[in-house]
C-alpha cells in the first residue's frame, strides 16, 4: 500500500529555497515586470519650452531614481525612437527583470550606459529597467534636438 504525501516535502522545500537563493529575482511588485504597480508618485520634466509629467512605478531602480530628484541634465536625440539623458550616478538594479510589454511613452533607464531612455516609438531592448510611464506632453519627446532637461518630483 502506497501512502501519498499531500502538502510539501523537506526535500521539495530545500530545492525551493536553493532556487529562490540562486536565481535572480525578477519580482518588482507582488505582479512582475510585465505588470508592475504605478505609485502616486509623479515627475515633470521640462526642455526648451516643453513640459511633459510622469508616473513612476514601485521598484527599487525608481525609488533610487527619485532620491536624486531635482537633476538638471541634458537630453538629447539617440537612435530614431527615443531621447536619453546621462544620471549623475548609475541607479540600483536590484530586482531589476525583463519585461515583454514594450511601448512607446515608456520612462526607463538603461543599465550599461546609466542613462534614462524615454520611448516615444516601439522599441525592445535587453539592459533595461522601466521606471514609469508618460502621462502628458510626451508629444515633446519627438522634438528634435539637444536641450537642458530638469526633472522634479510633483508629489
Amino acid at each position: 500500500m502506497s501512502v501519498s504525501r499531500i502538502g510539501p516535502t523537506r526535500r521539495g522545500l530545500l530545492v525551493s529555497a536553493a532556487a529562490a537563493a540562486i536565481l535572480p529575482t525578477r519580482v518588482f511588485s507582488q505582479n512582475g515586470p510585465d505588470d508592475q504597480e504605478r505609485t502616486d508618485v509623479k515627475i515633470r520634466l521640462i526642455f526648451d519650452t516643453h513640459t511633459m509629467t510622469a508616473t513612476l512605478y514601485d521598484n527599487p531602480s525608481a525609488r533610487d531614481f527619485v532620491s536624486m530628484l531635482p537633476l538638471q541634465l541634458e537630453i538629447d536625440d539617440f537612435g530614431s525612437n527615443e531621447k536619453i539623458a546621462y544620471l549623475p550616478r548609475k541607479l540600483t538594479v536590484d530586482g531589476h527583470g525583463s519585461f515583454s510589454n514594450e511601448r512607446p511613452y515608456d520612462l526607463c533607464y538603461y543599465m550599461p550606459w546609466g542613462n534614462l531612455a524615454m520611448f516615444y516609438a516601439d522599441y525592445k531592448h535587453p539592459g533595461l529597467v522601466r521606471l514609469g510611464r508618460f502621462d502628458e506632453g510626451y508629444e515633446a519627446l519627438r522634438v528634435r534636438g539637444k536641450f537642458p532637461l530638469r526633472i522634479e518630483r510633483i508629489q
